[in-house]
């Protein structure tokens, strides 16, 4: 395994196939137990390499991180899409293979998506994750977040808390 990152850039659409390989490794490392397994099954299987193709062309920013071996990571953010959060900008996922974590990659991609939004006037940046998922809290509260709010997403007939994190 590489560990040296050679960039953090924009999504292109030949990164379709790798994108889905992450978020179906990602998504069952950081949800199987939280997420209920039909559910989570669903959601991975909807999140198909034409879904991926899809979301390098839309406006919501999509960056990798990609690594000696390749596509190892990935970030949509953009403007705040509620306000429930108090921020001007919000991250919608950050997810790193479960291989690659624990290196840094993800604290490096949080600082250049951070840095992105800071630079298109978004200086207030929140960031949801799921109640239960004791990993993405410990990150988003290590990097400094402040826990900020509560609600629920509710995934097919459940009811999942979740809590918002705001940076400065």
């Amino acid at each position: 395994m590489s560990t040296s990152t050679t960039s953090i850039r924009r999504a292109r659409s030949t990164d379709a196939d790798t994108l889905s390989d992450v978020f179906d490794a990602a998504w069952r490392e950081a949800y199987r137990g939280i997420i209920p397994g039909v559910s989570l099954e669903r959601m991975i299987s909807q999140r198909s390499s034409q879904w991926w193709l899809g979301a390098t062309q839309r406006s919501r920013p999509l960056v990798v991180v990609e690594t000696g071996d390749g596509v190892v990571g990935y970030a949509v953010y953009g403007a705040a899409r509620a306000r429930s959060l108090k921020a001007a900008g919000e991250i919608d996922e950050l997810y790193i293979l479960p291989s690659h974590q624990g290196l840094g990659l993800g604290r490096r991609l949080f600082r250049a998506v951070s840095n992105d939004m800071h630079d298109h006037g978004l200086a207030r940046i929140g960031v949801w994750a799921l109640e239960e998922n004791d990993r993405a809290r410990d990150f988003y509260a290590g990097l400094g977040g402040v826990l900020t709010g509560r609600s629920v997403d509710r995934i097919a007939g459940s009811v999942l808390p979740k809590v918002g994190y705001r940076f400065e």
